[in-house]
């Protein structure tokens, strides 16, 4: 896989957990926390990704 395609792939699921944490704020804020924060790491990732 190129360079690129890896950084998409981490923002696409960054973008998807994203969607979670949205759908799962009312009943599970909890879950909804991790998910946030996983979504975090994940545009974290990606920003680390392309620069490096």
């Amino acid at each position: 896989m190129s360079k690129e395609t890896i950084g998409i792939l981490l923002v696409a699921l960054a973008g998807f957990l994203i969607g979670g944490v949205y759908s799962t704020w009312k009943t599970a804020k909890l879950m909804a926390a991790v998910l946030g924060v996983a979504a975090l790491l994940a545009i974290g990732g990606a920003v680390a990704w392309f620069v490096g």
